[in-house]
């Protein structure tokens, strides 16, 4: 007999209310079974004899012998770059209708990431589980979550590629799939929401701001501050509870909140609610479900299965590339407290692929992680092994001892008198004493990470910090043409991208 529930909702809805079971390892196995059957006919099924690993008394162990390990340039040399020509059940069945493009912060040349109708129906169903789980929030104003969704995201006005698929921002996908339910909170709109000059985007959403009844803001940090901070100069308001008065919620995710918090609450009029989810392009990870959570929980019974690689020397070189044949661990595997690179197959045709990101669980009953960094942004030019978590929380830290707002902030490491030596360029609009705050950040990370404390009183001989206003880290960011909420700037500045940042301080191009 069908459940009410069944009967009277939509699908996608159904299954954002069904209870999970509780065991981790049976939720992945399970989800490996399923990616495993729909994909056993494509090219990759067969070459990689996903029939063996279904048939198998241990599935994951076995999908970890059959299929090697990818990160993109691999998978799109090998596989995603048939599919662009219009081949069907290359890595998943049938064709590709959208690709979302995603640049990363140290690669020039857009990547082009499958995106299926499986993980669009996917993506669904977590955000409704995460709609749902405001409930948990006790300090929330439910009434809120009846009021307008403002999304400040990239253009979604798509591209039409020469086999008929389409391609641009996740945000402009997501955009074009929106369920008919949702289009009277959507707010800037359609028509504001497909711009892709983002100021001019900016602009229209300031112009409209009072007609709207905003209960949520959901996008990246960075550039929802900078609408609010637009909205109330314009309007001649102290805070932007004048404009909205319902604002409860702000949903964010892709970068640490920590450095943004300071100057988040200079904007609000009253207390709000922050939650964090963990969106890629490859896939809808994990979100915050509850008050005080340490984390967000990875989404375990959906449509990803993930190994977790110790992001370690074994498995690491220097310049942070993952080795061949990297140890890669399941989810009943991992241990708290420890560093893990996340692999990642997926309903869109990613196997064991590398996302890039570096993770931590910090609540293993409940599957919770933090956002430890990337792979390849990091320091470590003496074993000092600072990671994006150190430098996130000093500059938390510092912003709060000094009472100031830092938006934005980057680190390079060089050799310096026969031994190293680390530059920080710090974005504040507020007065500071560059010294001073150099000093401070210091002293933080020398209590946060004991490697660094060592060094500095060895090889790392010198800390030099650099103030700039925010504007000049947006006019870079401009300049590569990545200017928009998809990009965020990269904390450790390398290689080619270090080259373009010196040449941009030195003359103001790139």
């Amino acid at each position: 007999m069908a459940s009410i529930i069944d009967i009277k909702l939509p699908k996608a809805i159904a299954a954002a209310l069904r209870l999970p079971p509780n065991d981790p390892r049976r939720q992945q196995i399970r989800v490996l079974k399923k990616l495993l059957k729909k994909a056993r006919f494509t090219e990759f099924g067969q070459q990689y004899h996903f029939d063996d690993a279904l048939l198998s008394r241990h599935p994951g162990k076995s999908f970890q012998e059959l299929v090697p390990v990818h990160d993109y340039n691999k998978i799109y040399e090998e596989w995603w770059q048939k599919t662009l020509d219009g081949v069907p059940d290359v890595t998943w069945p049938g064709k590709i209708k959208y690709y979302a493009l995603s640049s990363g912060t140290s690669e020039a040349a857009s990547k082009y990431i499958p995106v299926t109708k499986d993980m669009l129906r996917s993506n669904t169903v977590n955000y409704l589980r995460q709609l749902l789980s405001l409930l948990n929030y006790e300090e929330a104003n439910k009434k809120a979550m009846t009021k307008g969704f403002l999304m400040i995201g990239g253009a979604t006005d798509l591209k039409k590629g020469r086999a008929g698929w389409f391609a641009g921002d996740l945000s402009g996908i997501l955009a074009k799939k929106r369920p008919f339910w949702f289009q009277s909170f959507y707010k800037p709109g359609g028509r504001i929401a497909a711009m892709s000059d983002w100021n001019q985007k900016l602009h229209e959403i300031v112009e409209h701001a009072k007609e709207w009844d905003i209960g949520y803001i959901v996008g990246v940090p960075a550039w929802c501050q900078m609408c609010m901070e637009m909205v109330i100069e314009h309007y001649k308001v102290k805070n932007i509870h004048e404009i909205w008065p319902n604002f409860s919620f702000f949903v964010h995710g892709g970068v640490a909140f920590e450095p943004y918090k300071k100057g988040f609450e200079k904007l609000l009029g009253k207390p709000i609610v922050y939650i964090e989810n963990y969106l890629s392009s490859e896939g809808f990870i994990g979100y915050k479900t509850r008050e005080h959570a340490k984390g967000m929980q990875l989404i375990l019974n959906n449509n990803i299965f993930f190994e977790f690689v110790p992001f370690d020397d074994k498995n690491f070189d220097s310049d942070g590339k993952m080795i061949e044949n990297p140890h890669a661990l399941m989810i009943h595997e991992v241990e708290e407290g420890k560093e893990y690179a996340l692999l990642m197959s997926t309903n869109s045709g990613a196997w064991r692929y590398l996302i890039g990101d570096t993770i931590k669980f910090v609540d293993l009953e409940k599957s919770e992680v933090v956002i430890t960094g990337r792979t390849k942004h990091f320091l470590s030019l003496v074993g000092e092994h600072l990671s994006v978590e150190n430098m996130n929380k000093a500059i938390e830290l510092v912003s709060e001892e000094l009472n100031v707002s830092i938006p934005e902030y980057t680190v390079v490491g060089f050799p310096h008198e026969g031994f190293f030596a680390h530059k920080w360029y710090v974005a504040t609009d507020d007065k500071v004493d560059a010294a001073e705050l150099g000093k401070k950040i210091d002293q933080h990370l020398r209590a946060l990470n004991d490697d660094y404390a060592t060094e500095r009183d060895s090889a790392l001989k010198e800390v030099f910090l650099e103030v700039l206003p925010e504007e000049k880290f947006l006019q870079f960011m401009a300049l590569k043409g990545k200017l928009g909420s998809q990009h965020k700037f990269p904390r450790v500045m390398k290689g080619k991208m270090l080259d373009e940042w010196n040449r941009f301080l030195k003359t103001g191009v790139i």
